[in-house]
Order: C-alpha cells, then structure tokens, then sequence
C-alpha cells in the first residue's frame, strides 16, 4: 500500500485507540517492538543500503546492550521529561503506538500534548556535542513519530553533558514541523524493511 498522507478528523482523541504497549512493562514492549518497525529503527534507515543491516538485527538480535552514555540517557530522560511538562505543557510517555494504516509501524514518543485538535511531541535526547542542527537520524525518527501518531510538530529536547554532567541551566528546544516528503520516503523503506522481515 503505498503512502497517502492522512486526513484525521480528530488526531488529539484518536491516537490512544492505537495504543500496543506500554515501556514499563518492558518485555511486553520490547516484545511488541519486535514484530514492527519503530522510530528507532526508521533513525538508521538512511537510504535502502541500510536495510539488510537493519533487517538482520531484527531478525538476529544486536550485539549492543548500551553504554555509559546510554545508561546516562536513561537516567536524565525522566528528569528532562519533568522539565518539558512544567516549561511546555508536554505530558511524558512510555507507550507504544501503531499507525492508524499500518499496524507494523510503531513509535513510543517521549511526550504527547493534545493542542486545538492537533497533537504535538516531544523528543528528549543527551548529547556530548553542541549541536549546531539536529541530527539527521534523530530527524528521521521524530518524522516516523509524527506520521504514526498523526502529529503536527515535535519538540525535540536535547540535554549536553560534559563527562556525564549536564551543561547549561537549562536544556536546548528546537520545534520540527510535521515533513509530508521525508514521512513518504520513510514509509517506503520501512515497507521494504517489512518484506525482508518476512522473507
């Protein structure tokens, strides 16, 4: 089914129908995470060059289990998520969604506000580096989270650290616009990505 771009009547009161899963029961989420294809995976989908690399991980398990740098994301997500809910009146979440069209494309945003019948996101990241934009992958997965949950803009949140010590008072905030060509794009690869996951 190729992608059309979706004429919700009502987004803000649709999206909780489609939830699959919550992040707090962990292996439910990691077991439902399995069987589609989630933010995360849209993040390394680059071009089709990634796909046998990224099929292969599903399919196989990844030798990665985190890091210090991870663990250190993981610990601050639910600090910074406080902070986005009391600056910016975005709600944090820990569930999984499936698009309205698809029920094998996933994505867990980190916050959701229902706003004038329009949805809005956050995404929170920990960085090392001082950004000078937002990095292609972390767009490629706040694009997939708009489309599967209807979304209109996402705030993307990112926290730098020096040796695991935030810098700065306050966290970076930058929105980014729902993006109609780059969703199209990303449904087609994670499309491909579906039918070599059934092969």
């Amino acid at each position: 089914m190729s992608y059309q771009p979706a004429l919700w009547t009502d987004p803000a009161s649709d999206h909780r129908s489609r939830i699959v899963a919550n992040s707090a029961d962990r292996s439910a989420w990691l077991k439902a995470r399995s069987g589609g294809v989630t933010a995360t995976d849209v993040a390394r989908l680059s071009s089709v060059r990634a796909l046998p690399v990224v099929a292969s991980e599903k399919l196989h398990g990844s030798s990665f289990t985190g890091n210090a740098y991870t663990d250190h994301g993981l610990a601050r997500e639910p600090e910074i998520a406080r902070w986005v809910r009391t600056v910016h009146g975005i709600e944090p979440s820990l569930d999984l969604y499936h698009a309205e069209s698809n029920e094998r494309h996933l994505a867990t945003p980190d916050g959701i506000r229902a706003a004038n019948g329009h949805l809005e996101l956050a995404e929170i990241k920990t960085t090392t580096k001082a950004w000078r934009s937002i990095p292609r992958s972390y767009l490629r997965q706040v694009w997939w989270q708009q489309y599967v949950l209807g979304a209109e803009r996402t705030l993307v949140v990112w926290e730098q650290h020096d040796n695991f010590v935030p810098i700065g008072p306050e966290p970076c905030v930058q929105w980014v616009d729902r993006d109609e060509n780059e969703i199209h794009r990303l449904v087609g690869l994670a499309d491909q990505l579906l039918g070599l996951l059934r092969r």
